[in-house]
């Protein structure tokens, strides 16, 4: 099979597009062939050395395809599921525990299924379980155009929440368009004025967006943080929320077969829209890389093998 290995750590050039052995699924796992993987942003910080993983490896954390062996209950050949993998996605064959996948709806895109497992869990642990979103919440999300953020407008709105989406300017109709109730441009306008009234603050961004927002933090509210790895502050921002009587909690996304089914289901019934950034060749992973270490894309990246 082809995969997309990294050896050493690096520019993107270190992505090397090889032939290999196909992974052989345990007792509990399926093997699958792989119709899309992600591209998230932790992918170019394990390439990059950004965050450690054992080399060399094969990148791409989650992904859409059909099952080829299965040796697990629950799944059979022929089964499209979507989810997690243990032996990367940057694969035409990829393994994955029962526990980390889940049945892909008739009517959802294989390209948009790839999406579900790592942004859409993030999105929705960060509102939910994290911030414990209501109905008639306010959340503000920062970063709300991207991969995870545009996916959370979705939820939020879904579950009848408020929604204020900080963006560059040329984000202000898409992000409106997704159902926010509210646009602030971070180039022009005070994003910490609008933070004061929300419930929920969900940083997609890190840095000094994690820092003004906690400046803004209103007791009782929750500061989500997701960018990976976690900032070595994050114990004083931590700290600093509690002193204004609020918390901060940083988002680990978990493997969660029953969040996958129902965000999968809600992109069937057409109640939330993926935003595809890119869809390209899996000879195209360092075009990919690029582009999503750019921080500027709309949506998410997705390679085809």
């Amino acid at each position: 099979m082809k995969v997309v290995v990294v050896h050493a750590t690096g520019g993107t050039d270190v992505l090397s597009h090889e032939d290999a052995e196909p992974p052989e699924p345990g007792d509990g796992e399926v093997l699958i062939r792989v119709r899309a993987a992600s591209v998230n942003p932790v992918d170019w910080k394990v390439r990059s050395g950004l965050v450690d993983r054992p080399l060399p490896v094969v990148l791409g954390d989650d992904v859409s395809g059909t099952v080829e062996l299965s040796r697990a209950q629950g799944f059979s050949a022929g089964d499209d599921v979507l989810g997690w993998t243990l032996s990367g996605g940057y694969a035409e064959l990829a393994t994955a525990r029962a526990g980390e996948i889940a049945h892909k709806p008739d009517g959802v895109r294989f390209d948009h299924a790839a999406v579900i497992p790592m942004s859409g869990l993030t999105a929705w642990q960060a509102l939910f379980d994290h911030g414990r979103l209501e109905r008639g919440g306010t959340v503000l999300i920062a970063g709300a155009a991207g991969g995870i953020g545009h996916i959370a407008i979705q939820l939020a709105r879904f579950a009848g929440a408020h929604v204020i989406g900080t963006g560059s300017s040329r984000n202000r109709d898409f992000v409106l368009g997704l159902g926010a109730d509210e646009y602030v441009d971070y180039t022009r306008e005070d994003v910490a004025a609008a933070a004061r009234r929300a419930d929920v603050l969900l940083d997609l961004v890190g840095g000094d967006t994690t820092r003004s927002l906690l400046q803004a933090v209103r007791p009782g509210a929750v500061l989500a943080g997701i960018a990976y790895p976690p900032p070595a502050d994050w114990p004083a921002t931590e700290q600093a929320a509690r002193d204004a009587g609020a918390r901060a909690e940083y988002v680990m996304t978990r493997a969660r077969p029953d969040q996958l089914t129902r965000l999968a289901e809600l992109v069937a019934a057409g109640d939330m829209r993926i935003e595809l950034a890119a869809v390209l060749p899996l000879t195209a992973a360092r075009q990919a890389h690029e582009l999503s270490e750019s921080g500027h894309t709309r949506g998410k990246i997705v390679l085809t093998p």
